[in-house]
C-alpha cells in the first residue's frame, strides 16, 4: 500500500482503527505490569504527566486487528508488522518478548505524552495516521519526536 492509498482510505480507517486500539488499551489497563519506580522516574523525564496510568504489557508479538481487512491496512501501510518490537495505545505500551530496553520503553514513554497532549486515543490518531500517510513512519514528526527522547 502506498501512502497515497493509505491517505485516500484513512476517513474509513480511522474509526475502526481507532475503535480497535481503544479496546487493546482497556485489555492492557487490566492486564498489564505497573511500571517501577526508574520506568516512572523515566516517564516523566520524557513528558509523560501521569506514569502511574501506564501499563505495559510484554507479548510473543504486537497486538494486531482481527478484522482481515483493517489487519491488512496496518501491515501493508507499514503501521505494524514483525519489524515493529513496540506499541503504545493511550496509557498502553506492548512490547515484544526479549525486546524490552531503556531506549524503546523511552520512546513508548514519549507516545505516551503525545496522547496525553491529544486527549485521547481519538484524538491522536488522525494526526498520528495522517502523517504516517503523508511521509511515511521515518519522516512522522510524532516517531521523530519520540526517537528524539529515547534514553539510551
Amino acid at each position: 500500500m502506498t501512502m497515497t492509498s493509505l491517505a485516500s482510505i484513512l476517513p474509513q480507517v480511522l474509526p475502526h482503527a481507532i475503535a480497535w486500539a481503544e479496546e487493546q488499551e482497556r485489555i492492557a489497563l487490566v492486564t498489564g505490569a505497573y511500571l517501577a519506580s526508574d520506568g516512572i522516574a523515566d516517564a516523566r523525564a520524557v513528558g509523560v504527566l501521569a506514569p502511574e496510568k501506564i501499563r505495559v504489557v510484554i507479548a510473543p508479538s504486537l497486538p494486531l486487528p482481527t478484522e482481515p481487512w483493517l489487519r491488512n491496512v496496518a501491515l501493508n501501510a507499514g503501521l505494524l508488522g514483525p519489524g515493529f518490537t513496540g506499541l503504545t495505545l493511550g496509557y498502553a505500551i506492548f512490547i515484544v518478548d526479549g525486546r524490552l530496553t531503556r531506549r524503546l520503553l523511552t520512546h513508548e514513554f514519549r507516545h505516551v505524552h503525545q496522547y496525553e497532549n491529544a486527549g485521547s486515543i481519538k484524538d491522536f490518531f488522525p494526526e498520528y495516521l495522517r502523517q504516517i500517510a503523508t511521509v511515511g513512519y521515518d519522516a512522522a514528526p510524532l516517531e521523530i519526536d519520540a526517537r528524539n527522547h529515547e534514553i539510551p
